[in-house]
């Protein structure tokens, strides 16, 4: 009865949008009006999020059975938000519960997919795992089409979609996804310290997931907040402070960091995750530096009740912050894409002595752009001749450097297809054929 009687007060009362370009000279006000329920907030933050929106501001309330929130936003290069079909697909996804039902399944990893197959894997981390991931599926005859990868702790996960090389297709044979499993399989159980690791391959069905939503799961069920004894404390970790607010029945959470694109969101999953929920709360950045403070209580109602729980929380919000905080180098690629580019890419990476951190792998209309977050094998900067040399083999037009490199190119310019892309990997590389035969 309970669950019927709020879907008739969300019916009565559908969400209100008001879209404000004129009260605040540097930002768009958003403010969202509706009947509160369990998830909204993550909800709302996953849509403006979704649309590499820059969250600035934000005063959260969502207590007595309503849900009233004001973000100020800009795009990503810190301008008001102009652009009427942005302004309106806003207006449209948060006032319609079906959009918000759209966008809540995306943020729990439920959207429809039918053109790829979905593989995730999470295991322990090490130096050049995509390089081998990468070199098993296009020996497999899998084109990667788009993944993401994140490590953090030891740990790596990883949600990639994949097509067959010959059909474009999805792969639906049971045979061959089962030499996926076995095959990818064999790769995560070298050197695996802290666990077994854990895969699922979903051929084409009625749900897919979400990556950034689904990547914080993965990591969170990988125990990725536990730290390890010999792991040394930094000055750029978030200070997260959780504290009781006996008078009105609520725990506080204060969280002092780095600002960065996504950062609200990643905190709310990390709630939404551990089965919490914000009543009020604000969120402030400046230059460097974003503060947020949460009054938040479990969903049963009760404010955290032991120094154990506490700390957990603490814990799990350090390690959702930390997960895509990065400010060292970042390289971009961006060219042509072809079957195999991953694989050939990522070797050279590795042979190099590059460890890569974190990925975003995108293809459309034929286009490749990959970025890749990475350090030495010994999670130090990279040196600028290193970064040179991989440049020149794989071309100096194709792979920028973005991210913090004191870096001035020596090497003569070329043309925007190097030696790497030519007739060098028209056939399998002799270390790449070593790679493969190690995991068949």
């Amino acid at each position: 009865m309970d669950d019927e009687y709020a879907k008739l007060i969300r019916r009565m009362n559908p969400p209100r949008v008001v879209i404000d370009n004129d009260s605040c000279g540097h930002a768009t006000v958003i403010e969202v009006y509706s009947a509160n329920r369990h998830g909204i907030l993550l909800q709302v933050v996953q849509v403006l999020t979704d649309l590499n929106l820059i969250i600035t501001k934000a005063y959260i309330s969502s207590d007595g059975g309503w849900f009233m929130d004001v973000f100020n936003v800009t795009d990503h290069d810190g301008n008001k938000l102009r652009d009427e079909e942005i302004l309106n697909y806003l207006q449209k996804t948060l006032e319609t519960e079906a959009g918000f039902l759209n966008s809540l399944r995306g943020s729990v990893g439920v959207m429809p997919s039918k053109e790829d197959t979905s593989i995730e894997l999470t295991g322990s981390d090490r130096p050049g795992l995509l390089s081998e991931v990468s070199a098993v599926l296009t020996d497999l005859r899998c084109n990667v089409v788009n993944a993401e990868i994140w490590t953090h702790n030891t740990r790596a996960a990883a949600v990639i979609h994949v097509t067959d090389q010959a059909t474009g297709c999805a792969i639906e044979d049971p045979k061959r996804l089962s030499m996926i499993k076995k095959r990818l399989g064999n790769v995560f159980k070298v050197n695996s310290s802290f666990r077994t690791p854990k895969m699922t391959i979903s051929s084409p069905g009625p749900v897919a997931m979400n990556r950034d939503r689904r990547l914080h799961q993965m990591m969170f069920a990988a125990r990725d907040f536990e730290r390890l004894e010999y792991a040394q404390d930094t000055n750029s970790r978030p200070h997260v402070t959780v504290l009781d607010c006996s008078d009105r029945d609520y725990t506080v959470v204060t969280i002092r960091s780095r600002d960065r694109p996504k950062l609200l969101f990643d905190t709310v999953c990390a709630l939404t995750d551990m089965q919490y929920v914000v009543f009020h709360g604000t969120v402030i950045t400046g230059r460097m530096e974003a503060y947020q403070e949460h009054y938040i209580r479990h969903v049963d109602g009760l404010p955290l009740r032991s120094e154990a729980e506490r700390q957990r929380v603490t814990e799990c919000l350090e390690a959702a912050i930390e997960r895509r905080a990065w400010e060292g180098l970042v390289l971009e690629l961006s060219t042509e894409d072809r079957f195999g580019l991953l694989s050939d890419v990522t070797r050279v990476f590795r042979e190099n002595g590059l460890c890569i951190k974190r990925a975003v792998i995108t293809t459309k209309c034929g286009k490749a752009k990959d970025t890749f977050f990475v350090t030495d094998v010994s999670g130090n900067s990279v040196d600028s001749k290193t970064v040179e040399m991989i440049r020149h083999q794989i071309g100096q037009t194709i792979l920028r450097v973005k991210g913090n490199l004191n870096f001035s190119p020596k090497l003569p310019q070329e043309g925007t297809r190097s030696f790497l892309f030519g007739n060098l990997f028209k056939g399998r590389s002799f270390q790449t054929f070593k790679l493969i035969k190690s995991y068949s």
